[in-house]
C-alpha cells in the first residue's frame, strides 16, 4: 500500500478549485519498527517527519487542528485499525503544494515512509456554513 499520492491523485488535487482552506484528514498506522532501524518504533520515526512537517505547515499559515489516538473502530472494518488520526489545515491547496515541493520536505518524507505501515489522507473543504444550514432545517 502506498503512503504517497499516485500521479493521478496528485494531479486531481492540484487541479481542484483552490477556494480557501483545505483540511487533511490523516489516518495513520505505524510500523512496529522503523524500516532499517530496529531501535526506533515506526511512531518515533514518524515523529521525526512530523517535527519538520509541522514547522513547514505553520510557516505557510496552517496548523494541526486536532490529533488523537484511535481507541476503537465503532463503525466499519475493525481489521482496518488505525493508531492515530490527525486533522491538518492549510490556508489553501497551493500552500500544501508549495510545502510538499520543497527539498526539506522531501528529505523529511523519508522518515514518514520509514515509520508508516499504511495511511489514508483525505482532502476536505471546510463547510461549516452548510452544516449550520442543515441544523436550521
Amino acid at each position: 500500500m502506498s503512503i504517497s499520492p499516485n500521479a493521478e491523485q496528485f494531479r486531481e488535487f492540484a487541479a481542484a478549485p483552490d477556494e480557501g482552506p483545505v483540511v487533511m484528514l490523516n489516518l495513520l498506522k505505524f510500523k512496529p519498527a522503523a524500516t532499517g532501524d530496529s531501535e526506533k518504533s515506526g511512531e518515533q520515526e514518524y515523529r521525526a517527519y512530523g517535527d519538520v512537517a509541522v514547522a513547514m505547515i505553520e510557516e505557510r499559515g496552517g496548523s494541526v487542528i486536532w490529533a488523537g489516538r484511535v481507541d476503537q473502530i465503532l463503525i466499519g472494518d475493525a481489521a482496518q485499525h488505525w493508531d492515530q488520526v490527525l486533522l491538518v489545515q492549510y490556508p489553501s491547496r497551493d500552500a500544501f503544494l508549495d510545502m510538499v515541493s520543497q527539498p526539506s520536505y522531501q528529505e523529511a518524507h523519508q522518515h514518514r515512509e520509514s515509520g508508516l505501515e499504511r495511511t489514508v489522507v483525505v482532502a476536505c473543504t471546510p463547510r461549516l456554513d452548510r452544516i449550520a444550514e442543515l441544523g436550521r432545517s
